[in-house]
């Protein structure tokens, strides 16, 4: 199928170039108009034909390759680019990881810390407030 056509299909005039929320959009407001589901049973097949017509004219359009060319979809690149870290933690890269690490490692291990201490503090207390006369329980 040609962009022209495709286009024309899901409702956009033929030398536009809607990007890709608005070819989504359009393309479910048609497959909604047309679904096969919604029509009795002597309309089902002109609803498939054009239901399956319209398919074809969105992977068209959203995929962008007509015959071995691409499609240019209005300014929207492919693309990702990678940024990196920011420069306020360039420094970090020459060698200085640990201050940005140290506090974070001191944060975890006292939490650790003092949450065994707090949970074995209150083993204890349980304990001696509720002894146990089976041999074979702590």
């Amino acid at each position: 199928m040609q962009v022209e056509e495709a286009k024309i299909l899901l409702g956009f005039p033929p030398k536009s170039r809607p990007d890709p929320s608005q070819v989504k959009a359009a393309y479910r407001k048609k497959v909604w108009e047309s679904h096969p589901d919604l029509f009795p049973d002597d309309q089902k097949q002109v609803a498939e034909s054009k239901f399956k017509s319209i398919s074809e004219a969105y992977s068209c359009l959203e995929s962008g390759d007509v015959k071995g060319q691409r499609y240019y979809r209005a300014g929207v690149y492919s693309r990702v680019v990678k940024t990196g870290v920011p420069g306020t933690y360039s420094s970090a890269k020459r060698g200085n990881r640990w201050l940005i690490g140290a506090p974070f490692l001191l944060i975890v291990l006292g939490t650790i810390g003092l949450g065994g201490i707090k949970a074995n503090r209150a083993y204890n207390l349980q304990k001696q407030t509720f002894p146990s006369h089976n041999p074979f329980l702590p």
